[in-house]
């Protein structure tokens, strides 16, 4: 299913958290670095032009509840170039970063690729007391992924720690571009309901 229309379905101020990331276009293009058969995975993934990243985020924007979060996995290219334009008229704040350390070596035409950056927006009024129930989240967080499903997948520990840090049990967490189902599997392990889709199932 296309993750922005499961977003129009849902009701406005309904959701607490949801998980966005997109497949960047424009990344792909500073990617050069040869044949590597994981480029080539990425490049079969359906590609989001910065349009449809904007039209996502105003949907996320709607969806989310007074003081509700964002999390928004980020690359290195996107954090020094675009986040500022694609946030541009999305009434959310960005309150923390965390970078996520991959625990190995991935390509780089300069340097190499160690990390991700999961940027968290949160929609006003902007509250910790009382929304953020843990404060020992660290802003670097370590994480090897084993049994990789896909190009992308991301880190359960991180994500489970997220959704109990901002979410009660039964909350519904959301994932409109679910890749590997990663947030459903860290939703499940804590108890929380999940809705999510991705165009390739």
């Amino acid at each position: 299913m296309d993750g922005l229309q499961l977003l129009k379905q849902l009701a406005t101020e309904s959701i607490k958290l949801v998980f966005f990331d997109p497949q960047y276009q424009g990344s792909l293009g500073k990617l050069k670095y040869g044949r590597n058969c994981r480029l080539k995975a990425r490049r079969k993934l359906p590609q989001m032009r910065d349009v449809l990243i904007s039209e996502f985020l105003k949907e996320i924007e709607r969806v989310l509840q007074p003081s509700g979060h964002l999390m928004f996995w980020i690359d290195k290219y996107i954090l020094c170039n675009d986040i500022k334009e694609l946030m541009k008229g999305i009434n959310l704040q960005l309150v923390d970063l965390i970078t996520w350390h991959k625990g190995k070596m991935g390509m780089g035409y300069r340097t190499r690729r160690t990390c991700e950056y999961l940027v968290i927006f949160q929609k006003p009024p902007i509250r910790a007391k009382g929304i953020w129930k843990f404060h020992n989240v660290p802003d670097v967080w370590s994480e090897k992924i084993t049994g990789k499903n896909h190009t992308h997948a991301k880190p359960i520990g991180l994500q489970k720690r997220l959704i109990e840090t901002v979410t009660n049990e039964s909350d519904i967490v959301v994932d409109p571009t679910s890749g590997g189902y990663s947030v459903l599997t860290s939703a499940n392990e804590v108890r929380r309901n999940f809705l999510g889709c991705d165009l390739l199932g």
